[in-house]
């Protein structure tokens, strides 16, 4: 009997083994109409996506304890470091000229890259997503049941409270409606923003929506899974479409003037290159 379980046991072993394995290296699926590329790889844990001032894409690498940093990419491929010394950045967006960033980290200061130099706008716990809307800076906290939503004037300095209590929020967006969202990620739900303070839901039963994208096409929703998470559209119709599958950690996806997104996915430390069939 004690060789017999001996084998089972081992045979159990290796089948969750070759499970593992199977998620970890099963390629990326697209379905119709999109089809994808890698754009550039050996990035460490992408995360947040931007595109600078003069046209280059800023990507943040989830480094922690000092190990995270943004890295400029520009059109030839070549990579320079712009901020260094960072931990787990995780969230930027076009501020003021610049570009603000944020750590997700612990207590850390939000950043904002300006000329060269780099301005503390404000401090947070767990700071993640970030969105620009008029002259106003929001952010999330990615913190179990403690998250806030938290808005920053530039002209005053002020830091405003907007909600409190949130569950793992990671991401807000903002859609050519006007309506901004948000996501709990631990709750598996997507919010609507509104003026008294209900907030109700837009998107249930969800894998661990992390990063939100809202423009012409519907919302897109990416689930920061560590295998077998998924790119999602929401449209117009409210159909809720599978883009891509099979992903690993995807992170923020970003929108391009000529139709084309890239997507983070950090947990195989890449960019990827989203189009849609011609």
């Amino acid at each position: 009997m004690g060789l017999i379980f001996g084998i089972l046991m081992a045979a159990a072993v290796l089948a969750g083994a070759g499970y593992m394995g199977w998620q970890h290296f099963y390629p990326v699926s697209a379905e119709a109409p999109w089809r994808y590329r890698v754009l550039h790889s050996g990035i460490t844990k992408a995360s947040a996506l931007v595109m600078d001032t003069q046209g280059d894409l800023l990507v943040a690498e989830e480094g922690r304890e000092g190990s995270g940093r943004i890295l400029r990419i520009a059109a030839d491929g070549t990579r320079s470091e712009v901020v260094v010394g960072l931990d787990k950045p995780d969230g930027m967006a076009v501020y003021r000229g610049g570009i603000a960033f944020s750590q997700e980290g612990g207590k850390r200061p939000v950043g904002w890259l300006y000329q060269g130099g780099v301005q503390r706008l404000f401090e947070g716990t767990n700071v993640q997503g970030l969105l620009v809307v008029g002259p106003y800076l929001y952010a999330l906290e990615d913190r179990k049941g403690e998250g806030r939503l938290l808005r920053y004037d530039p002209s005053s300095g002020q830091l405003s409270v907007l909600r409190e209590g949130l569950h793992e929020a990671e991401s807000l967006a903002r859609c050519p409606d006007g309506r901004m969202l948000y996501t709990e990620k631990a709750r598996g739900v997507i919010r609507v923003l509104a003026d008294d303070g209900t907030d109700p839901v837009l998107v249930d039963g969800l894998r661990e929506p992390s990063s939100l994208l809202c423009d012409a096409r519907g919302l897109w929703i990416s689930e920061d899974s560590t295998h077998l998470a998924r790119l999602l559209l929401l449209d117009e119709q409210g159909r809720l479409n599978l883009v891509l599958s099979h992903l690993r950690a995807p992170q923020q996806l970003l929108a391009r003037p000529d139709g084309t997104y890239l997507l983070a996915e950090g947990g195989r430390d890449r960019v990827l290159e989203l189009s849609p069939a011609p």
